[in-house]
């Protein structure tokens, strides 16, 4: 009878201790891409991407985070363009967003809706700042002097989509 309370505890320890997840537990944003975590960062860091990850408290889902770049679009010092050389360089910018989407340089691009100085972001998924700065000042509208690039890195989940 002595031992009854140990044996209790005991058989409590054992039906409560909780397995760690091995690090390749897949989280929904790798499930979706048909990887494991391990997989998808094994991929970003051989491509040179700033990748951390950790374990959601709630999912125990491995989370991604990779650092993406966006890059504002400001007001640049040249805004004496006539009408008709605006509606040119517009369609020039929406052609070169268009291909950065393309060619999955960039994940989100768009205006802000007032008319302040801050035009539009653009979130560029490169490795390096120095190559979204490339990428970002190649736009026609920043060669034209109509808007100018200020760019910063951020982190972001990888994969999960706008709500």
């Amino acid at each position: 009878m002595k031992m009854y309370p140990y044996f209790l505890i005991f058989v409590m320890l054992l039906c409560c201790k909780q397995e760690p997840r091995p690090e390749t537990s897949v989280s929904p944003v790798a499930a979706a891409a048909g990887k494991s975590a391990k997989q998808l960062k094994e991929e970003l860091t051989s491509k040179g991407f700033q990748i951390f990850d950790y374990v959601d408290g709630k999912t125990k889902d491995t989370i991604l985070m990779q650092q993406y770049f966006i890059a504002f679009l400001k007001n640049g010092p040249d805004r004496s363009q006539t009408k008709k050389e605006i509606d040119s360089l517009q369609a020039l910018h929406l052609a070169h967003l268009g291909r950065m989407y393309e060619e999955g340089y960039a994940d989100i691009s768009g205006p802000f809706g007032d008319d302040g100085a801050i035009r539009g972001i653009t979130i560029y998924n490169t490795p390096t700042q120095e190559f979204a700065d490339s990428l970002a000042n190649m736009d026609p509208m920043v060669k034209a002097g109509r808007l100018i690039i200020e760019m910063h890195p951020w982190w972001a989940a990888k994969g999960f989509p706008l709500r």
